[in-house]
């Protein structure tokens, strides 16, 4: 998926994580909108504050003027959102399932098998959704972006199915100051959640990667374990 200038970002949410992505992805260059599921007006005094440079919009208008979509809000508020709104568009899945914030969500969420972006790609069936930048804190987002060949820039996993689409996605989250580690497909992208080996941790590729390895190699013998001995109950 090639771009014939830099992909412009739609974030959705204007909280804390919503912001910070905003602030990188201007920083790299690219044009970015910010919307949530009210009244833009509302947003503009934060938006000339915090992110000088995004335009405030409508979601829908944010939507249709967006390459690259981010989500940035509370896995319960997403869950509201019209699923037609982001067809044929690339999603990229900045949420976590967090029970004290969302409540207790219903089925598949919070099954070990089955990874919380899997779930919303379901909800997506129109759009290509890719896993990354909800593994690492909001607070810390623009204080760990480094250069491209920095010696101490940190690793951010990108999961998902569509090998195109994950390239691009990895593109990006170069350009804002990451090496992007792609992890195969969405359901790899559990290792992103909390709990996961690689949440929260300030990893340099390598050091990324080997966690990765290890869990996957962690997972197989379980999964082999569960086939020989049969669930414990």
């Amino acid at each position: 998926m090639t771009y014939a200038t830099m992909p412009a970002i739609t974030v959705l949410g204007a909280g804390h994580v919503g912001p910070a992505i905003a602030r990188l992805a201007l920083d790299a260059g690219h044009s970015v909108a910010i919307a949530t599921s009210g009244n833009p007006g509302h947003l503009a005094l934060v938006t000339q504050l915090l992110i000088p440079g995004a335009d405030p919009l409508w979601a829908a208008d944010a939507i249709a003027r967006a390459d690259i979509v981010v989500l940035a809000m509370p896995l319960h508020r997403f869950l509201r959102m019209d699923p037609n709104a982001l067809s044929e568009k690339l999603v990229i899945d900045a949420m976590n399932y967090w029970p004290p914030t969302d409540g207790k969500l219903p089925p598949p969420f919070g099954k070990e098998s089955i990874g919380t972006s899997e779930v919303v790609a379901e909800r997506l069936p129109d759009a290509t959704v890719v896993k990354t930048l909800n593994h690492v804190g909001y607070h810390e987002l623009e204080t760990y972006a480094r250069l491209s060949g920095s010696m101490d820039r940190r690793a951010l996993g990108v999961a998902g199915d569509d090998l195109e689409v994950v390239n691009t996605v990895s593109a990006f989250v170069d350009r804002i100051g990451y090496d992007a580690v792609p992890l195969g497909s969405l359901n790899a992208g559990r290792v992103l959640q909390p709990g996961g080996p690689v949440f929260g941790t300030v990893l340099r590729r390598e050091d990324f990667e080997r966690a990765v390895h290890s869990s996957a190699e962690q997972q197989k013998a379980f999964g082999l374990a569960e086939q020989h001995y049969g669930r414990s109950a």
